[in-house]
């Protein structure tokens, strides 16, 4: 997107370049990275970052105006809903497509958001591997707004461990040890000592929760939780959980961030969202009349993640055959643009904005990002498999005068 870096970058790659690269990002923690990594970061010129930011600002406004807890109650399904202090959305991601407009212009386009944290430990080590090896995004940085490597992890530490001892804040996920976005549990403990706990081996008495410290090797309350289940996948292995505590219990814990964060911001959000870089989006139950363009739009239910149940290539009976519109948004199709140069076929690029809410702050802010680079239809490293120079990535900026 820079096109004199994107020429320099691969004009001096090598095949054992980024092979020494993949063993140094590898070696802190064999084994924990099951997703393709891609060969290139993405380089993102000035312009293009301030639209992205431009968009996430519009829809922070609506975040934070009053009334928007109660306006966003419906969002909830009645089944997950969590009672607690919610305080507000400690993270929030933006993903942006890297499109195409009517005028043959790049520009970014919304695709989703989520109240909810992402690879926020991750992003800080796996872009100084990329540093470490290829010398032309060493003065480049991965960083939004007025955040650098000290500045971001004493805010991301203040919001995650709180006032409190590191010894009571969790990061609470179904069985961590075998997620693909374990990498991101162990940067995190590595970065601030934040133990991954599996939601089983929580220990309930009363409405106070206790685990097990493994270095302490004695059992320690639960004060603050880094909330990073989703109800998709707690709803989808419920059976081979086994004995687990119940989350919509009231329980004497501080959530980061809150569980009901997860649907409040997402894609139930985007209809009401007026703004250049936000397609058009509408709720399937208020949907009048099917568009004479259906193939211009794509289908995606409400409650999903990472692409799951979405429909591309739409036919009419694919809507009339949904039993739940309500659970549904048609939004209208972005043209992403083939604009990574790789050796054979160009990539298509999504860029995640990761944004922070310091304690204190009256709004969040943008702090962070990643990237994920594809060939095919989807976004994503599911959906790319045989396929090189696509997979998780990261969007370089030059750094603000």
């Amino acid at each position: 997107m820079i096109p004199h870096l994107r020429k320099l970058f691969n004009d001096s790659f090598t095949e054992e370049k980024y092979q020494g690269f993949l063993d140094d990002l590898n070696a802190k923690h064999p084994g924990a990275i099951e997703f393709r990594v891609a060969e290139t970061p993405v380089f993102v010129p000035d312009d293009f970052r301030d639209q992205m930011i431009s968009a996430c600002e519009s829809i922070v406004d609506i975040v934070t105006a009053p009334g928007f807890i109660k306006e966003s109650d419906q969002a909830i399904p009645p089944g997950d809903f969590v009672p607690g202090d919610e305080s507000h959305p400690h993270f929030i991601a933006f993903d942006f497509g890297v499109c195409i407009n009517g005028k043959n212009e790049l520009e970014p386009q919304l695709i989703e958001m989520q109240g909810f944290p992402t690879l926020y430990g991750f992003q800080v080590y796996y872009p100084e591997i990329i540093q470490k090896h290829f010398s032309l995004t060493r003065n480049l940085t991965q960083y939004l707004g007025n955040y650098d490597r000290p500045s971001y992890l004493k805010a991301l530490k203040k919001i995650l461990i709180g006032d409190g001892e590191v010894e009571n804040t969790i990061l609470l996920e179904l069985k961590p040890h075998e997620q693909k976005t374990r990498i991101d549990f162990y940067c995190t403990q590595d970065y601030f000592g934040i133990q991954p706990v599996c939601i089983t081996d929580l220990i309930e008495e009363g409405n106070q929760l206790f685990y097990f410290h493994t270095e302490k090797k004695k059992k320690v309350q639960v004060r603050r939780i880094y909330n990073r289940i989703i109800f998709d996948d707690l709803h989808a292995q419920q059976e081979s959980l086994g004995k687990h505590i119940d989350l919509k219990k009231n329980w004497d814990v501080q959530w980061v961030p809150h569980p009901n964060w997860f649907y409040r911001i997402s894609k139930h959000t985007l209809p009401f969202i007026k703004h250049p870089y936000v397609p058009e989006t509408v709720f399937l139950s208020q949907l009048k009349s099917l568009p004479s363009d259906l193939e211009n739009y794509v289908l995606k239910p409400l409650f999903s993640f990472a692409g799951q149940g979405v429909v591309i290539d739409i036919k009419p009976e694919d809507i009339h055959s949904i039993k739940d519109p309500s659970n549904w948004i048609l939004q209208r199709k972005v043209n992403y643009a083939p604009v990574i140069l790789t050796p054979d076929e160009p990539a298509k690029a999504e860029i995640r904005v990761m944004y922070i809410w310091p304690e204190g702050a009256d709004r969040p802010v943008p702090a962070i990002n990643l990237a994920r680079l594809s060939k095919g239809k989807m976004i994503g490293v599911r959906y790319n498999k045989d396929k090189s120079w696509v997979g998780g990535s990261v969007a370089f900026f030059r750094p603000k005068v």
